[in-house]
């Protein structure tokens, strides 16, 4: 019997089992009460987006406190530690923001910390909704693990066409194509390629892998196919390491906030970061897509969306499981969704979203979204387990300091094999 005929069959006999208490479905809206702490890594220039949810469910459901127990830090770095802490030490939240693919599946749902919400999507209808390619990242055998809220992409890279014009410079379309003009920018005191913090190289790394091996080897990478220590590893390293020496010096001091102000404001060309920078532009800094940003898909990756989606999931031993079940309907609505993504800079995971409600760079993503080849992101959780991306930061720091190709393919074949990679 699934799990929502024992969900019917506990209704219908008045029994309550604790252990079927966070599935038991949502009462309506003013008969909830208490708590919900939303925890994520949404603050500063992406909680717009967030409080845009966080009003909508106040609407909803007035007589609950919501709780946004946000910890700052570009990509999680600093929530996901501290996520780790309160879930193994017992204390989890409500529902915690988290990428998913293995950032969940190799994390947490290994851990059996969290519960299976296939009764939630039966319910609501979501596997005619969601994406077939997405319901992958978010299931395993055992089950569905989370709602996604969203569909951003990678490999995008930025520029301004005014400034690109007055220096005479067209958008690349290769890593030899920028490699060629980078020396012209820097030349006039323009910096080529603006870099943040370590986990923003990371960001441009996987975008240079993409490039270098071809989407089949760059899953082959991710499945145990492909040897780290390859000569086709070592080349993207290489490649990495000559696109390094047009980046800024400051780089490890900046947020990815700094690094798309720098080209904004003319200090710098070009950007690649995810598509929360065209949230960041738009709304933020009110600069408009076409006519005051431009964007591409990074060098050689053409044809193809380098994808994350953010998500939210139901934890073992939720304080509040029916407010957090409450919380997971609206973020998979039409509406939560709707609210959410143009404030965000990402698309609606869902297929039917009202479009006109997105401006013309979203509106672009979705287009791409449904015509391109689709890989997952190492950076944001979907291709590797939180392990092996923990270590590859070291392995990234290693390369930043030493530029050394073979002791960072050699210190990644290592990490793989520790985090389960490597079979």
């Amino acid at each position: 019997m699934k799990t929502s005929g024992w969900l019917r069959l506990a209704a219908i006999s008045g029994v309550f089992v604790l252990m079927f208490a966070c599935a038991a479905g949502v009462v309506q809206g003013k008969e909830l009460s208490g708590s919900l702490e939303i925890f994520s890594w949404w603050a500063g220039d992406e909680g717009p987006a967030l409080e845009a949810l966080v009003d909508l469910y106040g609407d909803m459901y007035p007589g609950v406190d919501v709780i946004n127990a946000t910890v700052t830090g570009g990509s999680g770095v600093n929530a996901k530690a501290v996520l780790k802490t309160r879930m193994l030490g017992g204390d989890p939240p409500d529902s915690f923001q988290v990428h998913a693919g293995q950032e969940l599946i190799g994390t947490w749902v290994v851990a059996q910390r969290m519960e299976d919400l296939t009764w939630l999507y039966e319910e609501e209808g979501w596997d005619e909704i969601f994406p077939e390619d997405l319901l992958g990242l978010l299931s395993t055998e055992a089950g569905i693990w989370s709602v996604p809220v969203n569909i951003h992409r990678s490999n995008v890279l930025y520029y301004m066409p005014a400034h690109l014009e007055e220096w005479g410079v067209e958008v690349p379309k290769t890593w030899d194509e920028f490699l060629k003009i980078a020396p012209e920018l820097a030349a006039i005191g323009v910096i080529p390629l603006s870099l943040g913090e370590n986990w923003t190289a990371t960001h441009l790394w996987e975008s240079v892998a993409l490039d270098v091996l071809g989407p089949d080897k760059y899953g082959d990478l991710w499945a145990g196919k492909l040897a780290w220590t390859s000569s086709e590893v070592v080349a993207v390293w290489n490649r990495f390491g000559d696109i390094l020496n047009y980046t800024n010096a400051d780089a490890s001091s900046l947020s990815w906030q700094q690094a798309t102000d720098m080209v904004v404001g003319g200090q710098a060309a070009f950007n690649i970061m995810g598509d929360w920078a065209s949230g960041y532009m738009s709304t933020t800094l009110k600069v408009e897509p076409i006519t005051g940003y431009g964007w591409a898909p990074s060098p050689g990756t053409e044809g193809i969306f380098m994808t994350l989606s953010d998500s939210f999931g139901l934890p073992v031993g939720c304080p509040n499981p029916d407010n957090t079940i409450a919380w997971l309907k609206m973020v998979g609505s039409l509406e939560g969704q709707d609210a959410f993504n143009p404030l965000k800079g990402s698309i609606s995971a869902r297929i039917d979203s009202d479009l006109s409600k997105y401006d013309a760079y979203l509106q672009s993503a979705a287009k791409d979204w449904r015509s391109s080849k689709i890989v997952g992101s190492l950076a944001h959780g979907v291709v590797a387990n939180e392990r092996f991306m923990n270590d590859f930061a070291t392995v990234m720091d290693i390369f930043l300091a030493s530029k050394d190709a073979n002791a960072a393919a050699n210190a990644a074949q290592a990490v793989a094999i520790q985090a389960g990679l490597v079979k």
